[in-house]
């Protein structure tokens, strides 16, 4: 009768410990998603809405678009909608960017959030927002974004990307560069450039929708699943690919 008793307490002891460590590992896997809290999760889908709303617009005037073989070849994408900048003498800028990088199988990643800031001297005087979209075009570029901080123009090249339709690949020089750069001014200011701009993790927002810091995003693409709040840059980007596109003309012509 006592080793029975015995076995028994043993046997409820061992059940009991197994539900404990299920259920913290239940609890570490959900902590991400817990931690996403109704307005951090409308914070990231807006930064990600007004990303694709801006990518969009660029690329609907094809003459005046960035070339879609560009686009295919970019390891990354940095969209940053409305960034303010006002001047007088010293200038300055500040604004939100999504950047989305490719998979191993070039699929769009789920968006990271940072942030832009920096600033510039000279005769200025003035104040506009302006939308920026930055293409990351090889690995060197893409190593500044695992940083705290990554200045543009710092030690990767950069340059102003070609637009338009006919722009070709072995005929611009500018696309040896590691950023191509483009700009929508939304009013008249002088003196407009990414010099002296540095680009930052927003890792308040990150680690609030994701439960990970933007090194650990950028890093990590073993799995390629994209929040549905946060889908609308990738699937911008995905819409204004080559690759993409091509699929879609053969699926048409069946």
């Amino acid at each position: 009768m006592y080793f029975s008793r015995l076995r028994r307490t043993v046997c409820l002891l061992a059940l009991a410990s197994a539900a404990c460590a299920a259920g913290a590992a239940a609890s570490a896997q959900t902590k991400p998603e817990a931690r996403r809290t109704p307005q951090r999760a409308k914070d990231a889908a807006r930064h990600s809405n007004d990303a694709a709303r801006v990518f969009r617009e660029v690329m609907s005037v094809p003459e005046r678009a960035i070339p879609r073989e560009l686009i295919e070849g970019a390891e990354a994408v940095a969209v940053c909608p409305g960034v303010l900048k006002a001047a007088f003498i010293v200038g300055g800028r500040k604004g939100d960017c999504v950047i989305s990088r490719r998979t191993p199988r070039r699929q769009w990643a789920a968006p990271v959030f940072y942030n832009m800031t920096g600033g510039s001297f000279g005769a200025q005087i003035g104040g506009s927002k302006t939308d920026y979209v930055l293409l990351f075009m090889n690995e060197a570029a893409l190593k500044g974004l695992m940083e705290d901080k990554f200045e543009v123009g710092g030690e990767v090249e950069v340059a102003a990307g070609p637009v338009g339709r006919a722009v070709g690949a072995s005929t611009n020089p500018t696309l040896d560069a590691g950023i191509l750069t483009y700009s929508r001014s939304k009013g008249i200011f002088l003196g407009a450039s990414l010099k002296g701009v540095a680009i930052t993790p927003d890792n308040d927002l990150n680690e609030a929708f994701y439960g990970r810091k933007a090194n650990e995003l950028v890093a990590g693409l073993e799995d390629a699943t994209v929040p549905p709040a946060v889908r609308a840059l990738p699937l911008q980007l995905s819409r204004y690919s080559v690759r993409q596109r091509t699929r879609r003309q053969r699926t048409g012509s069946r």
